[in-house]
């Protein structure tokens, strides 16, 4: 079935799959306490400073991108691994953790007959813009005594 047969129906169960297996692919990931505010449709542009890129391949074509401040993912790597992170192991880390998160993800949505692939984590430091998506739905995660990670979901 080629794209642009998809129903408008199918690609808004598809969207609402993608949510729902970042939801619990975080959780299952990311043993700290968090909530989750509600989804955000954003604009045809994305600014971020510090944050983790894995391409989506497969029956869904984009990226999921983790996304705060390196504060916030050292602190997590701390509650994870008991031990502070900084510099390149604060970048091997976030690359790591958006593995895990996307790699969860894939095989949670299998369950619902989509089939995708992750490509290897591209670290983002500095002011960098994102743009070129069809859509984008930020998730934002309030994690206890942290901070708060912007999850986006961009599907081409």
């Amino acid at each position: 079935m080629s794209q642009l047969s998809i129903s408008i129906e199918q690609r808004n169960k598809t969207v609402r799959d993608l949510l729902n297996g970042t939801f619990t692919s975080f959780k299952n990931v990311i043993p700290i306490q968090h909530e989750t505010k509600k989804p955000q449709l954003l604009g045809k542009s994305l600014h971020l400073q510090y944050g983790v890129l894995i391409g989506i391949t497969g029956d869904i074509k984009g990226n999921i991108i983790l996304s705060s401040n390196p504060g916030v993912f050292g602190s997590i790597g701390e509650v994870m691994f008991g031990m502070s992170l900084e510099g390149d192991m604060l970048a091997s880390f976030s690359g790591e953790l958006g593995n895990m998160i996307a790699g969860s993800l894939s095989t949670i949505i299998v369950e619902n007959g989509l089939k995708t692939d992750i490509t290897s984590p591209t670290i983002m430091e500095g002011n960098t813009t994102l743009s070129g998506y069809d859509k984008a739905i930020q998730l934002t995660i309030v994690l206890e005594e942290i901070g708060e990670m912007d999850i986006y979901l961009l599907i081409d």
